[in-house]
């Protein structure tokens, strides 16, 4: 039977969810018109009612008691955005046994569990859409799911991460060290107090693991996905970047090849000319490569409050317009194969190494010779003098095309090498070295 009147819960009341509450309200009428139905939020999930709130939410909406919510038979759309594990998976998995559908945000929780939300979905005859969980306010996820479904996905790149692309593009535009524009990251309200989920990968991690599921309609967790973050890169990496034609960004990678699909995060090197080297900022961009499409790309604001909310409110307009027509147009998993995932060690690429080396004859060619026994082949190499002093030399390569393990074979040969101080940066190059 359509409904006339669609009810929403909000599980949290914080930046999102106020972001969430508001483009509900203040977009209401539009949304009707859109819908064929009212949508109307019956009750909202805050810890403390007697805190001021950031959106008006008349008192008898407010709730501290999660039951109000998930055990009301008037709900029909539950948005949880509380962020974590738990208690929101228990929230979820119960609000969907009682045959009410869901919007979330919450990328880790969907990188980790996504199977087991997806499974219970499909279980209780109910939707679960999650678009706002990569790249804020991006259409990324419905676009792979619908409309460019018709493709085989070939590779999936993107900047996912506006915390470490403003740190980057700060310290590549001004020469800064990471610790000093993480401080101005964190003061700005870009970083976390503890920053430890952008910085060190995790956060792009949560985000191409989700997109790998749907890109390759196979089932990959936040656990195969290898990823490395930014705080090892320095203002010297970024320079000799600059140098050889490159950027340094953080990007996560998907491609599928005849072996297996690759799924990691890391800094690399593109070259300037990239289109998202480009991308600067808290910006964020992804590109898909399909069989049939060829390359699109994806660009906007990947997180705050409005962004976000406008990527819920989409996914509770889209669950709604079914609701309000009795029609089940809900594609809930994707997932129909079981692909091989790639460990590190098999994939391939172009590096970039900085090392720390005595001064002295024949070291490049000792180096050299290395590389080459490890079948690391050498693109280009650029010799400075050392901050440490005249004795000490820094050398930057850049390899062509080799596999991981034959360049980590190579690196720990090196650092057994007398003349090799130290190898004080390894970073991987994509789009072509020259």
């Amino acid at each position: 039977m359509s409904k006339k009147q669609i009810k929403v819960g909000i599980l949290g009341l914080g930046t999102v969810g106020s972001g969430t509450a508001r483009i509900l309200q203040e977009n209401g009428d539009s949304i009707k018109l859109k819908v064929g139905s009212d949508i109307k939020i019956a009750k909202v999930l805050v810890r403390d009612l007697s805190r001021p709130r950031a959106v008006e939410i008349p008192l008898e909406a407010l709730t501290d008691k999660v039951e109000d919510i998930l055990e009301n038979p008037e709900i029909d759309i539950v948005v949880e955005v509380m962020g974590g594990i738990e208690p929101a998976r228990t929230y979820i998995l119960k609000a969907m046994a009682n045959g009410k559908s869901i919007v979330t945000a919450n990328k880790e929780l969907m990188a980790k569990h996504g199977k087991e939300i997806l499974e219970a979905a499909e279980k209780n005859h109910v939707a679960i859409q999650f678009e706002a969980s990569v790249g804020g306010g991006i259409p990324i996820i419905r676009p792979m799911k619908r409309c460019l479904a018709a493709n085989d996905i070939e590779e999936i790149m993107g900047i996912i991460n506006g915390t470490t692309n403003y740190i980057l593009t700060k310290m590549t535009d001004e020469g800064s060290d990471f610790q000093e524009v993480l401080a101005e990251a964190q003061k700005a309200g870009y970083a976390e107090a503890d920053p430890t989920a952008d910085v060190g990968g995790y956060d792009a991690a949560y985000k191409i693991a989700i997109l790998s599921s749907i890109g390759f309609s196979s089932r990959v967790s936040f656990d195969d996905v290898y990823f490395e973050g930014i705080d090892k890169v320095t203002a010297e990496d970024i320079e000799y970047a600059k140098d050889l034609g490159y950027t340094i960004k953080l990007l996560a990678i998907a491609k599928e090849s005849p072996e297996g699909i690759e799924i990691r995060v890391h800094p690399t090197m593109i070259p300037s000319k990239h289109p998202l080297a480009a991308v600067k900022d808290v910006f964020n961009a992804i590109f898909v490569k399909g069989d049939a499409v060829g390359e699109v790309m994806f660009y906007g604001r990947g997180a705050g409050q409005m962004p976000t909310g406008s990527a819920i409110v989409a996914d509770v307009i889209d669950i709604a317009r079914d609701l309000t027509h009795d029609i089940q147009s809900r594609l809930n998993c994707t997932c129909f194969t079981d692909k091989k995932v790639k460990k590190i060690v098999d994939i391939e690429s172009s590096y970039y190494v900085r090392l720390d080396c005595s001064n002295q004859p024949g070291v490049l060619s000792q180096i050299a010779g290395v590389f080459g026994e490890n079948n690391v082949g050498l693109c280009s190499v650029i010799q400075k003098g050392s901050k440490v002093g005249k004795e000490v030399a820094e050398i930057v390569w850049v390899t062509y095309q080799v596999k991981e393990k034959d360049l980590q074979q190579a690196l720990k040969e090196l650092t057994s090498l007398s003349i090799v101080q130290q190898i004080s940066s390894v970073i991987r190059v994509e789009g072509g070295v020259h």
